[in-house]
């Protein structure tokens, strides 16, 4: 999950580094650092915590040198410190890492057994000794580098940096993704294209197994054998603007706002207005011959997966099974060749989303992907994309990914259902004419902000919480309550509202405030059934509903949030905004970091 940067160019590099850094502090913010190679040696600055103390560092304490590499922490191995920051050095190796080597501990005795001292308790060390090693056995940079990445175990970036050879740059990846950018007289390297927008929009992403020796001049690319490979120059989508907060407090709020506006675009690449119909991107596969589908996601990404089980249960007649990428592969579960993989991904490089789909590609399945982020590692193994179209998310706590992903996925769902022969032309009219509804009506709910703003303020006082919802609200349900842990740090849990009485029930009493999102759907005379028997142990309903649901709620709801009377199936969509907001408006009163929660990162790319 962290952020490395490198650049070899023609002036100092220190601006350059940190500005990298700065659009990659959403992939972690323990702690930061930089070095460069200056008059034969290695120079570096270091600080714990934001990209801004660094920065200040920096600034105090000027660095020089055209050669350098930079790196922001989620820390792994190591508590967050100085000592612990990257880059590693012994002032003639330097590196910067983003994974995990995971049979560190061995190296790190071996090399400790030939007299080499470390400083840090990083897994990430090992790496400058054991380069170091090779060179004092006299093989050449390059050689070292190689010989070192052999013996290296688990998923890694790496950026190095060497003093006995200040013109070039060497990288590597397995399993984290890394990007080369190729400028005029200067080259790049990166772990996510965004962060090298702002000095070019040529670049490589490198293969699995590939390592690069960097010049000024151009990148020589080896695979995992060793030999020379060629990899395509690409043109980047990735805007070079710095996206800010505009007049909004925190970014969180600001992509909350936007919704409206990029579930419209999402919706504008699928649906055919003249037709009222779903027209999805050419497969090479026959989608009406599917007859099942696996979704794997990660976090907020997983429950989108929930959503779109229920919607293709519902409308296409097509099991689905829904599932968890850490879990997914160690499973082993057996596919029949044919199916479906559906791998959901807000930034397309969720390392336990990308190895269940190369398992599911080995087990001989259609690979679809929702990515928002088309030159990822998601979408290139993919057979076919449906995007979102969400732009870039720099809140860690995912808002409007999440309901594009849902807008997606139910575009899907209605041409999968119409493809199959499970739906016909005046339903699939009906459902892609409510779609069409939900960005305006996102829009209306917008206006309730600051009634849920006085809501919060109930909630704020809580050390626990429970989400409650059925059918297709239940995941927004488990969603709702995943936010409100993100950024407040109070404890929630989202529950099908039936299973409340088989054990949750047991906690609720007059401080535990409890979420009920229930429209009045065919389902809510049990929702209402589910809210009394909350009332009757003291509890406190904060109900979300329409006007017809809460008018019925009557008394049993303390706090009730309006939503507009909509087609149940896009009623997700919808209900994700109040849960958004609730979580936002009490991570505010409670004072946390809203955009940058501790321990979170925004890209998990480690296992």
């Amino acid at each position: 999950m962290c952020g490395i940067v490198g650049v070899i160019g023609r002036d100092n590099v220190a601006d350059c580094l940190l500005e990298g850094l700065r659009r990659l502090e959403y992939r972690g913010y323990d702690s930061a650092g930089i070095a460069t190679l200056i008059d034969g040696g290695i120079d570096r600055r270091r600080s714990p915590g934001k990209i801004t103390n660094l920065t200040r560092r920096v600034l105090s304490e000027p660095l020089a040198g055209t050669l350098g590499i930079g790196h922001t922490r989620w820390a792994t191995h190591g508590v967050p410190s100085e000592g612990n920051a990257h880059p590693h050095s012994d002032g003639r190796v330097a590196v910067v890492h983003n994974g995990i080597i995971e049979n560190f501990q061995e190296l790190r005795e071996d090399l400790e057994g030939k007299n080499h001292k470390f400083d840090s308790d990083t897994d990430t060390e090992v790496v400058v000794h054991l380069i170091h090693q090779y060179l004092n056995s006299g093989e050449s940079p390059e050689g070292s580098v190689q010989t070192a990445l052999s013996r290296l175990q688990g998923a890694f970036s790496l950026a190095i940096l060497i003093a006995d050879v200040p013109d070039k740059l060497f990288g590597a990846r397995r399993g984290s993704p890394l990007v080369i950018g190729y400028g005029s007289g200067e080259m790049y390297l990166s772990s996510d294209a965004m962060a090298l927008a702002p000095m070019t929009r040529r670049i490589t992403y490198l293969e699995e197994g590939d390592w690069v020796i960097v010049t000024r001049d151009g990148a020589e690319v080896h695979d995992a054998t060793g030999r020379r490979a060629d990899r395509i120059i690409t043109q980047t989508e990735s805007s070079g603007a710095l996206i800010g907060k505009d007049d909004y407090p925190h970014y969180m709020l600001k992509e909350i706002y936007e919704q409206p506006q990029v579930l419209g675009d999402t919706l504008r690449a699928l649906f055919n207005p003249a037709q009222r119909s779903i027209t999805l991107p050419p497969m090479p596969f026959p989608l009406k011959d599917v007859d099942r589908i696996t979704t794997v996601a990660c976090g907020t990404a997983y429950y989108a997966g929930l959503v779109a089980k229920y919607w293709i249960e519902m409308l296409a007649k097509v099991p689905v099974d829904a599932d968890i990428g850490s879990e997914f592969r160690y499973r082993t579960p057996p596919l029949e060749s044919g199916g479906l993989g559906l791998f959901i991904s807000q930034s397309g490089e969720t390392a336990d989303t990308l190895a269940p789909l190369r398992y599911c590609r080995e087990q001989g399945q259609h690979i679809l992907s929702v990515v928002n982020v088309l030159e990822s590692a998601v979408a290139r193994e993919s057979d076919t994309v449906l995007p979102t179209l969400a732009g870039p998310e720099i809140g860690v706590a995912s808002t409007k990914a999440f309901t594009t992903q849902l807008m997606a996925l139910a575009c899907f769902a209605i041409n999968l259902a119409k493809v199959r022969g499970a739906i016909g032309a005046d339903i699939e009219a009906r459902l892609s004419t409510a779609l069409v509804e939900v960005p305006a009506r996102v829009s209306d709910m917008l206006h309730m902000d600051a009634a849920i703003r006085d809501i919060a303020g109930d909630v704020a006082m809580a050390r626990d919480v429970l989400y409650l919802g059925r059918g297709l609200l239940y995941p927004i349900a488990m969603e709702g309550a995943l936010k409100l842990k993100e950024v407040s740090y109070i404890h929630a849990e989202g529950y099908a509202a039936g299973e409340m009485k088989h054990g949750p029930i047991a906690l609720i009493d007059e401080n535990v405030p409890v979420v009920v999102i229930a429209p009045s759907d065919n389902l809510f005379e049990k929702s209402l059934s589910n809210m009394e028997q909350v009332v009757a142990r003291g509890g406190r309903v904060i109900l979300i509903s329409d006007e017809t649901g809460i008018k019925r709620a009557g008394k049993n709801a303390v706090h009730a949030i309006c939503m507009p009377k909509l087609d149940p199936f896009v009623m997700p969509i919808i209900a994700a905004v109040p849960v958004q907001l609730l979580a936002y408006h009490t991570a505010v009163l409670k004072g946390t970091d809203v955009d940058q929660p501790r321990n979170l990162a925004k890209s998990v790319t480690v296992e």
